[in-house]
């Protein structure tokens, strides 16, 4: 793969990660691990259910039912 296709490709693959909430757990885990070391980190499944349950209570958070 050339260099500017595989800078393209990352670029891609980031923008990607960060629209759809996938890169959030892994900035979750780091930023937990770093300034609360001896907290317990969430499973990903409770992550995701507790962003889930969080946006369904607070809609200016991202949820819209209509």
């Amino acid at each position: 793969m050339s260099g500017a296709l595989r800078h393209w490709a990352t670029r891609v693959r980031w923008f990607w990660r960060e629209a759809s909430g996938e890169a959030a757990y892994e900035r979750y885990v780091a930023h937990t691990r770093t300034r609360r070391p001896g907290e317990a980190v969430l499973s990903r499944r409770e992550f995701e259910r507790r962003r889930v349950d969080e946006r369904e209570v607070d809609p200016r958070k991202g949820f819209h039912c209509c």
